[in-house]
């Protein structure tokens, strides 16, 4: 068997064409699309900062409310300790 050799055929390369306007208006949008996300960054940034000092309110809350518990159940204890 004789082998055969395979070439691609080549094709001409036709014109060269010029950049589309997406292509051209890719730095404006670039440039726009970063100041959007930038953006959205600085509001997600204060949104967390927001919902830190939340959780640290609802934490002190909290404490506070288990410090009230636990001193009440200490006064009925007395209460019901006292020989009376």
């Amino acid at each position: 068997m004789a082998q055969r050799t395979r070439e691609k055929a080549k094709r001409p390369s036709g014109r060269v064409k010029e950049p589309s306007p997406s292509v051209t208006g890719l730095p404006e949008r670039a440039d726009a699309r970063l100041k959007a996300v930038e953006k959205e960054r600085d509001a997600l940034k204060s949104e967390l900062e927001a919902a830190k000092q939340r959780i640290a309110a609802l934490e002190e809350s909290r404490s506070v409310v288990a410090r009230r518990i636990d001193w009440v159940i200490e006064s009925l204890n007395g209460v019901v300790d006292k020989p009376g």
